[in-house]
């Protein structure tokens, strides 16, 4: 980092990402940035488990005085040639050149494809859609929902699928020019190092066929294009009526961007505004503050380390931690059967799966130990103030007390905050793939409430959601309110059907991510908690995600239990079957009993008694529970999603 025309008056670095963020925060809230007593960083250096770079510069400025900082970033083979390189782009004459010499390889490109500095802009905004599918250049959502193939059905095509596909069809002649823009985007992104299939369906009629393809492939002979045709990262000519109907169908779903010659020029097509879709009406809020003073109560615990300990019976380990006191990485809670798992941290909901924790994951797996980020969150808002905050210290934490228990087959989130109380127990069930999230909340303010609890989850269905995140269709059925979604284009769980459900009938519902977060923001301020209700938005095309809310009046001293079920079935009607069979409060409480039940009876078979206190509370449960759940039952943990049968 250079600064020009201003005196460093200080300058420090940090090297350890664990050290910049702090537990707990995240990019958007370095705690190095928050907390006004941090004015320098560490300068921490050496081996760090999560490297990053950071450096902090501190200048005085005058009135109306301008500086100029250059931030640099390099590599080379050795760290000499570094050095040279850093103090190369100190001069600032030689950081400048380096704007200019981008300028001028800027316009040697478009020189060398023909194109203008109009046909550059447009190429880069099509570009970003690439990157980003966006659901006004994709196909339409019925074309979508009928794909039941995967990416081996691409092969047949000599398209591999590795890399984002652009989809042209074209079938009038006099239409033409816009192959040429396309090819020519093409080229441009392949010269600024952006890989992308072009695949071109040729659509004219029988009879002029032989013309059109003549006419493409010497528009792609006469450019720099011609030696990349039906080569990875290059275009691909199809007669469409040489394609199965299933084909079509597939090719279609896995183009990021579909163009044809029907929908006008290029730039109509790519810079055409999307009709804005309606929302419900923003919240309306006014100031109210629910005085309470109730706390949560103390628990007598042993074996306390500063951050926690365990119960007396040694049944269950204790967390007490608040906004600004958290454990030194995230303590977490494996919990699984033979079908279905979550691991659960003790400030966040963390992620689950379905049969095997890397294959077939139903939720985000971040292995973030610094920010501990989660695909799963429960909010609860207050209707007349608009306050939101979870029961879980993440997403969306209070100032407040939380309390974590973990235990034989569940964890419990304690907290008490603007006057409510709550506890939320997460637990699987003994043998059906269902996970529950039961909320139990007391109003202990002096005022009547009224409250809005939503659930939401990001899906993937997968091992990562950027590979099934185009493909799944979400539905919301009609009968029940089940929220249900699938992913066919991963041919291993093609038929898998997930499902997000809660007890209440009344709910508002959005299967829209875009929606419920909102361009640019966050799980911990999603936009969807700023209006009154959810869209009930679903179907394909759509950035995948399922919230419920539903709403909750309580009376002084008033309770209300809700139980979110998140789970999966081996097809739609199996999914809706599993989440009929499991609903209502007391098949949740059934279902704890058994958890309890099973723990107890697997663990409590052989106990020990030793003078050592400690030995005693390790032998007699949590050593054995730890290598049942986690290393037989859900072979996947906090830093290791593996999901394979391994040994030492």
């Amino acid at each position: 980092m250079a600064v020009h025309g201003a005196d460093v008056t200080d300058i420090s670095y940090e090297t350890d990402r664990a050290m910049f963020l702090g537990r707990g925060h995240s990019p958007a809230n370095p705690q190095v940035v928050v907390d006004p007593a941090r004015q320098r960083l560490g300068d921490s250096e050496g081996s760090v488990l999560d490297p990053i770079v950071a450096i902090r510069v501190r200048i005085a400025l005058e009135p109306e005085q301008a500086v100029t900082i250059d931030m640099v970033s390099g590599v080379s083979d050795q760290r000499e040639a570094c050095i040279a390189l850093i103090d190369k782009y100190r001069d600032r004459r030689l950081a400048d050149r380096v704007f200019d010499l981008a300028w001028t390889h800027s316009q040697v490109v478009r020189h060398q494809i023909k194109a203008s500095q109009a046909d550059a802009q447009l190429y880069e905004r099509l570009a970003g859609v690439v990157l980003y599918a966006h659901p006004l250049l994709r196909a339409d959502r019925a074309v979508l929902m009928q794909n039941r193939r995967g990416q081996s059905g691409l092969w047949g095509q000599a398209i591999s699928g590795d890399l984002p596909i652009v989809l042209l069809q074209i079938a009038d002649p006099d239409n033409i020019d816009l192959v040429r823009q396309v090819v020519q985007a093409h080229a441009y992104w392949r010269l600024k190092g952006l890989k992308v299939d072009l695949v071109i369906w040729n659509e004219d009629q029988v009879g002029y066929r032989q013309r059109l393809q003549e006419q493409i492939l010497g528009l792609i002979a006469a450019g720099v294009e011609t030696n990349i045709i039906d080569r990875p990262g290059g275009i691909f000519v199809r007669p469409a009526q040489q394609l199965s109907n299933e084909d079509r169908v597939l090719l279609q779903s896995v183009a990021r961007v579909v163009l044809t010659d029907r929908g006008g020029t290029l730039a109509d097509q790519v810079l055409r505004a999307r009709p804005a879709e309606p929302l419900p009406p923003a919240l309306t809020v006014q100031p109210h503050l629910a005085s309470s003073g109730h706390s949560l109560e103390p628990m007598t615990l042993i074996l306390e380390n500063g951050h926690g300990g365990f119960t007396p019976d040694g049944r269950e380990y204790v967390i007490n931690h608040a906004s600004d006191r958290m454990t030194p990485a995230p303590w977490s809670n494996v919990i699984a059967n033979e079908h279905l798992g979550c691991v659960v941290s003790e400030s966040s909901l963390g992620y689950t799966w379905s049969e095997n924790a890397h294959e077939f994951r139903l939720t985000p797996w971040h292995n973030d130990p610094v920010a501990d980020p989660s695909g799963e969150a429960i909010y609860l808002r207050d209707e007349v103030s608009g306050r939101v905050w979870s029961p879980a210290r993440l997403p969306c934490a209070d100032a407040g007390e939380y309390r974590v228990r973990h235990g034989f087959g569940y964890t419990a989130f304690e907290h008490v905050g603007h006057g409510i109380a709550s506890e939320l127990t997460v637990f699987v069930d003994v043998d059906a793939p269902v996970k529950f999230l039961r909320l139990r909340l007391r109003n202990v303010s002096d005022a009547a409430r009224r409250l809005s609890i939503t659930g939401y989850v990001e899906w993937v269905l997968g091992d990562l959601r950027a590979r099934g995140q185009m493909h799944m269709v979400s539905t919301i059925d009609a009968q029940s309110g089940v929220v249900l979604v699938s992913n066919p284009y991963n041919t291993e769980f093609a038929e898998r059907t997930a499902f997000l459900d809660c007890d209440t009938e009344t709910r508002s519902v959005t299967c829209d991510r875009t929606e419920f977060i909102g361009r640019n923001g966050s799980m911990a301020d999603p936009a969807g908690l700023r209006r009154s209700r959810l869209s009930r938005r679903s179907g394909a095309g759509l950035d995948p995600c399922a919230a419920i809310q539903v709403f909750v009046d309580l009376d002084v001293n008033g309770q209300h239990e809700l139980v979110f079920r998140l789970g999966v079935g081996r097809g739609e009607s199996d999914a809706l079957r599993i989440a009929s069979q499991h609903r209502s409060n007391e098949a949740a409480e059934a279902a704890l009993q058994r958890v309890h039940a099973h723990w107890q009876h697997l663990l409590g078979a052989v106990q020990v008694k030793t003078p050592d206190p400690a030995v005693d509370v390790l032998a007699n449960g949590w050593l054995l529970y730890q290598t049942i759940a986690c290393r037989f039952v859900a072979r996947s943990g906090y830093y290791q999603s593996g999901g394979a049968y391994g040994f030492r």
